[in-house]
């Protein structure tokens, strides 16, 4: 049997994060295939130490504008094809979007974007959501979505859902789309393992929410049915210091 462990993270800032401590998690944790989001950076400005991780090939899709989004994949074993974006250019100036194959699955790493900052952009996202979907139907292998999907799914999956119910990443089109994707034959991997509420993957560093566990749970690994017999694991790890958000892990035997 072969295991993979597969990590995604939203950094905020690459460069941040490693001088938070990131590349000493990241070691730690041991991951078999790594994917970033929100890097804020271009291939250049990332840290050598991480654009060189011993036993890791790097795969970076940056956005157009200067510090700002990005999607990065470091990874032990190489995939057989990687596609940079969706092929839609309004999106993939935004550098959202890398898409690696293996021989078992397709793996997804993607920063959905925000919603915030008006109608325009909650529309930018619900289309984001709607091309996505698109992708996952004509996918001609089981899909591993991962990344910063920018919503909280349920009442349980953030600390003060009443307060939040009028705001973007908890607004009912945004919920309903996730309820929508999972119809379309995915699993919301974390919750094969846990069922209750508490657990987050984002806090608000202005409010000093992390040390109140005041939280979103907003990072998923989506996992297409095809694939439940290899989900072994699936867990949060909020003690990993380095971004307002948190890793996610998903660990796989084939």
């Amino acid at each position: 049997m072969q295991k993979l462990t597969l990590l995604s993270w939203n950094v905020n800032g690459v460069r941040a994060a490693v001088k938070k401590g990131a590349m000493q998690a990241l070691d730690m944790i041991n991951a078999d295939i790594v994917c970033l989001q929100e890097i804020k950076a271009k291939p250049e400005q990332i840290p050598m130490e991480l654009l060189e991780w011993s036993g890791h090939t790097p795969f970076i899709n940056s956005a157009e504008r200067p510090g700002y989004s990005g999607v990065a994949v470091f990874a032990k074993q190489p995939p057989e094809q990687v596609a940079y974006g969706l092929g839609i250019e309004r999106f993939d100036i935004e550098g959202r979007t890398l898409i690696l194959d293996y021989p078992q699955f397709r793996l997804f790493n993607c920063y959905f974007p925000n919603g915030g900052n008006g109608e325009e952009r909650l529309q930018y996202k619900m289309d984001f959501y709607a091309e996505v979907s698109k992708y996952a139907l004509a996918s001609d292998k089981p899909l591993i979505v991962c990344g910063d999907v920018n919503t909280a799914h349920q009442e349980l999956d953030l600390a003060r859902p009443k307060e939040n119910s009028t705001h973007t990443g908890f607004l009912p089109m945004e919920r309903a789309w996730i309820d929508e994707f999972l119809a379309l034959g995915f699993i919301d991997s974390f919750r094969l393992f846990q069922q209750g509420g508490g657990y987050y993957s984002w806090w608000d560093m202005k409010t000093r929410a992390r040390e109140r566990n005041i939280g979103w749970r907003i990072d998923y690994f989506f996992v297409a049915e095809a694939l439940r017999q290899n989900i072994t694991d699936a867990y949060i790890l909020p003690e990993v210091q380095g971004s307002d958000h948190c890793p996610v892990l998903l660990e796989l035997e084939f």
